[in-house]
C-alpha cells in the first residue's frame, strides 16, 4: 500500500468495507460495525498488515466467517 493513512483512517475504511458487504447486523443481531471497530485495530498495529490496506484486511478477516 502507497498509502500512508492515521489509525482512525484506517478503522473507517475497514469498518465500511465489512459493512458494505456483510450489511449491518450478524445473524445474532450483533452490530457489525461494533465487532469491525473492535478488530480493526489489532491489523493497524501490525505492519504487515496495515500495509495490505483496510479493505484487504477486512476481506481476510471476513473469509474466516463461512457461508451465510
Amino acid at each position: 500500500m502507497s498509502e500512508s493513512l492515521t489509525k482512525e483512517e484506517f478503522i473507517e475504511r475497514f469498518v465500511n468495507r465489512m459493512v458494505s458487504r456483510a450489511g449491518t447486523t450478524f445473524d445474532d443481531g450483533e452490530p457489525i460495525e461494533d465487532y469491525a471497530r473492535q478488530a480493526a485495530p489489532s491489523y493497524f498495529e501490525n505492519e504487515y498488515q496495515r500495509e495490505d490496506g483496510p479493505e484487504e484486511c477486512a476481506d481476510s478477516d471476513m473469509s474466516y466467517w463461512g457461508e451465510s
